[in-house]
This record gives structure tokens, sequence and C-alpha cells, in this order.
């Protein structure tokens, strides 16, 4: 198991708890690594819908587990990779959302593994290293 960055799918996956496999690969990465590392805008993208539905228990839940994880930042050269890779995939024709390069390049940058079930999107980035917790 390496290093990992999880995505927001994985992440809300964990929280949910229904997904047996990404539950005990969740349980396995915390026994060895001892925290989750995630980006900020993972952070955002599960806050904004926690606060959209009311959901105040998932919330606190949340909040929580963010003080025990890694909650990586976004820098300036982080920035500065992102808007090269949008170009790249969007003179390919291929081009996801902004919040998946920015998550994307944070993986790159910190040299982590992108944990995600989004890999048909993820897999368009070069030099990205992509994991599923499910199977």
């Amino acid at each position: 198991m390496e290093p990992a960055l999880l995505d927001t799918d994985t992440l809300s996956e964990i929280m949910k708890g229904i997904d047996a496999s990404v539950q005990d690969n969740a349980r396995r990465y915390l026994t060895v690594f001892r925290h989750f590392t995630f980006s900020i805008i993972t952070r955002y993208e599960i806050l904004r819908g926690l606060k959209a539905r009311r959901a105040t228990r998932q919330l606190v839940r949340f909040e929580q587990r963010c003080q025990h994880s890694q909650v990586l930042p976004l820098t300036d050269d982080i920035i500065v990779q992102a808007a090269d890779l949008y170009a790249l995939l969007y003179q390919a024709g291929q081009l996801i959302s902004d919040a998946d390069i920015l998550i994307a390049v944070t993986a790159l940058k910190h040299d982590l593994v992108m944990v995600t079930e989004n890999g048909h999107h993820f897999q368009r980035i070069p030099g990205l290293a992509i994991e599923s917790w499910r199977a």
C-alpha cells in the first residue's frame, strides 16, 4: 500500500460506510498511515453537499474526520500545473472538471496515488497513479 490522496467519491463512500471493500481498504490504510490525505477541494465538495442537505450529524463527523486527516491546500505551483494540464486536456478534447484537475495535480505534486472510482476521468492525466478501493 502506497501513500494516497482520496478523491471526493472515495472519502464520501468511507463516510457512508456501505461498501465493505472500501471500508476494509480504508481500515488497512489507516493501520499503515494513521490518517487520510485529501485535497482542500475535496473538503469543499463534501462540505457543500452536507450543508446543502442540512446534514448536521454528518457535518460534525466530517469535521472530526478533517481534524484527524491531512487536508492539502492549493498552492501557486498546483494552480500553475493545473492550468497547464487544463490546456493539454482542452487541446486533446478530453477536458475534465476543474475540481478533478486540481485534485489530480495535488496528488501529482505530493507524489500520491489517487484513490478514486472515477478512473475514466483521471486516466487522462499523464503520470497520475490511480487505484480503486472497490473490488
